[in-house]
């Protein structure tokens, strides 16, 4: 099965060629900038014909979420227009295209972990440029799969664990968000479930589940929650170590609204599919071991 991903250096792309190595038969070709560009979208079908895709996973994206609202026009061009034509050139190629996207399509003012039928009302830019994508990608291609993921983390790129463990070398006390809720998520853990996903969908061809899915870490924290997790981890192996402060929201003065409920509830994805994440405190753990002492070790916090 050849998985042809968009995007080089994204976390998830990263994590998907690591976990295609384990795999047999699952062959990863990341395709992205210069030979395809989704701020031209014109780029986007050629690139992607020449890797003769058995599935696309459509996983570049704009994700500078307080830029975009002074870019809107290029998190549109990107977000929307971009993965509208990953998914045509998918369906002219007659192959399925696996999306992702993001817990901003939602306001986070419900109550509870949010469903696939949820109504969707982004608070900011990016979230709508998301849902852009995602009506666009529905459009585009009846083979699809919208896999919405939420505070994605891992070994590779820019991401809040690595942001943690390098402000705890820097100072004493970290300020960070708890009124805040979501469900932190491995790329590990998403490149492990698109792989199984994608196996389904080439087994057979008259798939009748395509549509929208939720697909986060099992169990939910705040923000200052998963810092804490983060560094009593990286403490125990020896790693930098500081103090988590709670603070609200509005004393976190950001750009971009956020949404202060963004928690995903993934039982149709595991209902359909027969795959559940692990909890978010054990993937955290592995990915802040592999950080520290590049090996996946477990310890007793």
């Amino acid at each position: 099965m050849r998985l042809v991903v968009t995007g080089r250096e994204g976390q998830v792309v990263t994590s998907l060629s690591e976990v295609a190595r384990a795999v047999t038969g699952v062959e990863v070709i990341a395709v992205g900038r210069p030979a395809l560009d989704l701020a031209r979208p014109e780029t986007v079908f050629e690139a992607l014909a020449a890797a003769d895709p058995d599935i696309i996973v459509s996983a570049a994206a704009y994700t500078a979420v307080d830029q975009a609202e002074d870019e809107p026009d290029l998190a549109f061009t990107v977000n929307a227009v971009g993965a509208g034509k990953v998914a045509e050139a998918a369906a002219r190629l007659g192959v399925p295209v696996i999306h992702l996207s993001t817990d901003y399509v939602f306001d986070g003012a419900k109550d509870g972990a949010y469903v696939e039928t949820d109504a969707t009302g982004p608070c900011n830019i990016y979230g709508a440029s998301k849902l852009a994508g995602e009506l666009a990608v529905a459009a585009a291609n009846p083979r699809h799969l919208i896999l919405r993921t939420a505070w994605a983390y891992s070994p590779f790129g820019r991401n809040f664990v690595k942001t943690m463990l390098r402000l705890a070398s820097e100072r004493d006390e970290i300020r960070v968000v708890a009124d805040q809720w979501g469900n932190p998520t491995s790329a590990l853990d998403i490149a492990d479930a698109v792989v199984h996903a994608a196996a389904m969908l080439q087994g057979d061809n008259n798939f009748a589940a395509c549509g929208v899915y939720h697909l986060a870490g099992s169990g939910e924290t705040n923000w200052s929650g998963f810092a804490r997790h983060i560094l009593d981890t990286s403490r125990a192996f020896g790693g930098p170590y500081a103090r988590v402060t709670d603070i609200a929201t509005n004393d976190d003065a950001t750009k971009a609204k956020r949404p202060g409920n963004s928690r995903l509830s993934s039982a149709k994805f595991t209902a359909i599919f027969g795959w559940t994440a692990p909890d978010w405190r054990q993937s955290t753990q592995a990915v802040v071991s592999r950080l520290l002492i590049g090996d996946e070790v477990n310890v007793d916090l």
